[in-house]
């Protein structure tokens, strides 16, 4: 439950007093550092060449850093920001009280002048110097799993599955019901989450490939996909890049996967890499994960309680722990539980094999999967002791949740139709989990729905700044327990206009329903949710689905006729919205 009406009052009112100040204080400074450049003569109206080389070093610096060969993976030093982004620990030039200069002496000023000018600005407004207000603004410690299902969790209620450390993380904050991902495959997600925009309005709608072109399907199908996506625009702003203009320093550990593969499966690339993108510090390591067992063999484990180390982990730890002059957005981005799913921990496989029923439908697959997510869990545990150790932990939000629903092979998304590639709920609901500390009060239960691409303008708020445009919108306040309700619910939207599989589509079931434990048939397809109900189209004949989650959580009963006016309500908002987010669709052969 929420705390009380009066202490969440006034948990919101020290909040908005708490940003409200801060933004008073940068556009303060903004101005006295603009009248600083205006005093030595730069002029901030009509020209454009000062104030390019002075207020946006940044695009200068990004054009250069796109041509680029090389991406320096740690310590990359930060680009200048923008003016306005510096705060009142800017620490501005001294004042010399020299003699007054002759008047026509004032018409012209010195190059010594302009230079002190310029370098009190560069002062106020670069990232090795502008820092966030400490007292003010939290870290943000962003762990994102793979493939992890709605229904995975102990604390989601599964029967058999241990995760201690992610149930505890639950307990001693908010666990939101009804969290969303942007897509129902990786990259997709990923793009979006980072942009807080849809895939839809990206044009990122599926997995990053090798090389440029068109999905090649084993079978005939009516309709061709749009052309593939490999990699994130540059142009496109990240949370990254958001938070480093509020003074934050950035770091990314792990899986990218929002760029061509570079030089090896998931390898990141060196011109759209996370450097490319406002992570100042990024570190690619495959860690335990099986991806990395050809090149490095792990032992069986039969000591019960033991894991094998994770070189991955250890570095999101190592960087938790050491010393922060500013507030710090890290973001652990995990390989697990993304297949291959495969355990060196015997002793969890004979854990597993004696609890899971023996009538389970791949029942092997389970209970290698059950022994890979406690994997999963204890890395997850490791994290947060790490942060416990760096006596941070009482100032960072942490933030857990999934890129897109589970594996049909390996788990069951019940009570959710659907699995991972499709747009029924199995596809896209997903467990999300965020403690802050005396802020969220313990075992909170949020059901408001939310979706990925709130991450950004929710943690830019969080940081108290302003987000760029985009499809998100911030939950800030319903972690506060402040009550956001407009009216009439906003709409969700989805837009996955590919084939999948595409190889195995010849042989695949096409019909999708729930725990089918197979990967099934998805064609192109779009959903929008507005309120309880969610409707779904299909592309290839223009099909529609209506379903009520209120009370048919796991969509068996089509409502589409029954309502047939809503139907035609939420149909024609879906294609607008798609239209107006300048959406690709498939085309008919």
């Amino acid at each position: 439950m929420f705390g009380g009406a009066d202490s969440a009052a006034r948990e919101a009112l020290v909040a908005k007093k708490t940003v409200s100040d801060r933004k008073t204080r940068r556009e303060t400074a903004a101005r006295l550092g603009a009248g600083m450049l205006a005093g030595a003569g730069f002029d901030l109206e009509g020209g454009t060449e000062g104030r390019h080389s002075v207020f946006d070093t940044r695009a200068s610096t990004q054009d250069a850093s796109d041509s680029s060969d090389q991406e320096d993976k740690k310590h990359l030093s930060p680009s200048l920001h923008r003016c306005s982004s510096f705060n009142s620990d800017t620490v501005f030039p001294p004042r010399f009280d020299a003699p007054s200069p002759p008047s026509n002496a004032m018409s012209k000023p010195s190059f010594l002048a302009k230079a002190v000018a310029v370098f009190g600005c560069l002062i106020a407004s670069s990232s090795p110097f502008a820092v966030a207000d400490d007292e003010d603004s939290p870290n943000i410690l962003f762990i994102l799993a793979d493939d992890l299902a709605w229904s995975d969790l102990g604390c989601y209620g599964h029967p058999w599955h241990d995760t201690p450390h992610l149930d505890r993380l639950a307990s001693e904050g908010a666990r939101f019901t009804q969290a969303y991902s942007p897509a129902p495959i990786c990259s997709a997600s990923r793009a979006s989450i980072l942009t807080g925009k849809t895939p839809a309005r990206l044009q990122f709608e599926f997995v990053t490939k090798n090389e440029p072109g068109r999905q090649k399907i084993d079978f005939p199908t009516p309709m061709s996909a749009p052309p593939l996506t490999l990699n994130l625009p540059l142009k496109e702003r990240t949370i990254a890049e958001c938070l480093k203009d509020e003074g934050y320093q950035t770091a990314f550990f792990g899986k990218w996967h929002v760029s061509s593969h570079h030089e090896r499966y998931l390898g990141w690339s060196p011109t759209h890499g996370p450097v490319k993108q406002g992570f100042e510090i990024a570190e690619e390591d495959y860690g335990a994960h099986p991806y990395d067992w050809q090149h490095s063999p792990i032992e069986t484990i039969t000591e019960v309680g033991k894991f094998a180390s994770d070189s991955m982990v250890q570095r999101v730890g190592d960087f938790l722990r050491q010393e922060h002059d500013r507030p710090y957005f890290a973001m652990a981005s995990s390989f697990y539980v993304h297949t291959p799913v495969r355990t060196p921990c015997q002793w969890l496989r004979e854990k597993y094999d004696a609890r899971v029923p023996s009538d389970s439908k791949k029942r092997k697959n389970r209970i290698e999967y059950a022994a890979f997510l406690e994997t999963f869990d204890h890395h997850v545990g490791q994290i947060l002791d790490s942060l416990e150790e760096s006596g941070q932990a009482d100032r960072t939000i942490v933030v857990f949740c999934s890129d897109n629903g589970g594996h049909p092979e390996y788990t069951a998304n019940a009570p959710l139709r659907g699995s991972k590639w499709n747009l029924y709920e199995g596809g896209i609901r997903v467990p999300m989990i965020v403690r802050w500390p005396d802020v969220v009060q313990p075992q909170t239960e949020i059901k408001r729905p939310v979706i990925g691409y709130d991450l950004l303008p929710t943690m830019v708020d969080w940081a108290g700044g302003n987000p760029p445009k985009c499809d998100g919108e911030s939950f800030a306040d319903s972690l506060r327990g402040k009550s956001t309700s407009t009216g009439e619910p906003r709409p969700l939207i989805w837009h996955f206009p590919y084939y999948h599989p595409e190889k195995g589509f010849a042989k695949a079931p096409d019909s999708i329903g729930i725990d089918d434990f197979a990967t099934s048939r998805t064609r192109p397809q779009s959903a929008i949710r507005r309120g309880r109900y969610k409707l779904l189209q299909f592309a290839e004949d223009n099909r529609v689905e209506l379903y009520d989650l209120s009370s048919d959580i796991g969509e068996q009963k089509d409502l589409s006729t029954q309502q047939a006016e809503l139907t035609s309500q939420l149909r024609r908002e879906l294609q607008r919205t798609l239209q107006q987010h300048n959406a690709r669709f498939p085309i008919t052969k």
